[in-house]
């Protein structure tokens, strides 16, 4: 029975990990969208940071070069990335 168990934590980790591009497409989407108002958009900047991966930090960097987000927006994306390069 314990030889399973490392094989289900394996399975759950890989789900999470295909999940999380997903998770972090939508987030982008919506940190970028004008369309939403700019506290909606700077949640989702915010729940990229939490998420602490090589990709939230690649995501973020690109909305910090993105030019039509507000300068509010660029910052804290760049702050968010920040966040994550210290902690790894």
């Amino acid at each position: 029975m314990n030889e399973r168990r490392p094989e289900l934590s394996r399975r759950r980790e890989e789900r999470v990990m295909n999940e999380r591009p997903d998770e972090l497409k939508k987030l982008s989407a919506i940190a970028t969208d004008a369309g939403f108002n700019p506290e909606l958009r700077t949640k989702a900047i915010e729940q990229m940071g939490i998420t602490s991966s090589r990709e939230a930090l690649l995501a973020l960097l690109d909305l910090a070069a993105n030019d039509q987000l507000t300068v509010k927006e660029r910052e804290l994306a760049l702050k968010q990335a920040l966040k994550i390069i210290k902690s790894g």
